[in-house]
């Protein structure tokens, strides 16, 4: 993918689908419009290990927010967040998965998923999901086998 002409040279999510070195075992699932990663433990600010099926559904090409989005690129994004969503919920045993749009830090659209797992107390559910203590964390090799997972279970 060429990266689009409006977009900053300095744009993370842009930088990201110039190549996968930031998402361990590569894209989840990509088209022309959408790619789906999982959270990286090198991406600046991780800490080496992750929450495990923390997914990022982002356009490929660089929009801002939502109101930025083609209708076609606005139907795909909700496409993949919910089958990712539904992959979730199959292959990672997730019994209910958040989605969220926050975009204070980087200014390229990216719909967070995050899985709530059985057992996790109900102080830690929405935004505190992957602060649980007992949360399914794991490094490189651990979301990379994720990603395999999941992408086996696609469409």
């Amino acid at each position: 993918m060429t990266m689009d002409e409006a977009a900053p040279k300095e744009c993370f999510v842009c930088a990201k689908h110039q190549g996968t070195t930031l998402m361990p075992g590569g894209p989840v699932w990509v088209d022309e419009l959408v790619v789906v990663s999982h959270l990286s433990p090198r991406a600046p600010g991780a800490p080496g290990e992750v929450y495990l099926g923390h997914l990022f559904v982002e356009p490929r090409r660089h929009a801002p927010g939502l109101p930025d989005l083609a209708d076609a690129e606005a139907q795909s994004v909700g496409r993949w967040c919910a089958r990712a969503a539904r992959a979730l919920r199959q292959v990672a045993g997730a019994e209910h998965v958040y989605a969220a749009v926050i975009g204070d830090s980087v200014p390229h659209l990216h719909v967070h998923l995050l899985p709530r797992y059985p057992g996790t107390p109900r102080e830690y559910w929405w935004d505190r999901v992957d602060e649980w203590p007992g949360a399914p964390r794991g490094g490189e090799a651990e979301a990379a086998s994720l990603v395999e997972q999941l992408r086996a279970s696609a469409h």
